[in-house]
């Protein structure tokens, strides 16, 4: 069963600011943004995009499924490396155009494809030979090379 929204097009500012109606506001792409969060710390653990069929899949099943602008195709996370995502709560913005999506991140706890808890692994810092990314020294809690067969 795939789930279907209201269209926001059809909702009053009012009503789709402060109703109960959940109308998301997906691009001229069809995506809308999305921040995920682990559960219990709050911390950042990625930015991804949902599609309707994204959106509806984490709703239905509880797992997190993304749209992949990369592949361009369906991402159910942690699909192939066991790294799944269960969610916990999903919140959508005042104008319902990006959600904040939390999460138990299940398996080693990494939630990035590199094998790091989080894709914000690197900071930037402003030099006098430009900015640079300085790592943050999270370890690499698998191998990626030995579960994605790069």
């Amino acid at each position: 069963m795939t789930l279907t929204f209201i269209d926001p097009s059809s909702l009053t500012h009012a009503q789709l600011e402060e109703g109960t109606a959940f109308a998301p506001r997906f691009d001229a792409h069809g995506l809308v943004t999305v921040v995920t969060i682990e559960a219990g710390t709050n911390e950042v653990l990625m930015l991804a995009h949902m599609n309707a069929e994204a959106l509806s899949l984490t709703l239905e099943t509880g797992i997190a499924h993304y749209w992949s602008r990369s592949r361009g195709k369906l991402w159910k996370k942690g699909e192939t490396s066991g790294e799944l995502q269960e969610v916990v709560e999903l919140r959508t913005d005042c104008d319902q155009d990006a959600i904040v999506l939390t999460v138990r991140q299940t398996g080693r706890g990494a939630a990035c494809h590199t094998g790091r808890k989080t894709c914000f692994y690197r900071r930037a810092i402003v030099g006098t030979d430009g900015t640079m990314l300085e790592d943050l020294g999270l370890p690499q809690l698998f191998n990626p090379d030995d579960v994605y067969r790069k």
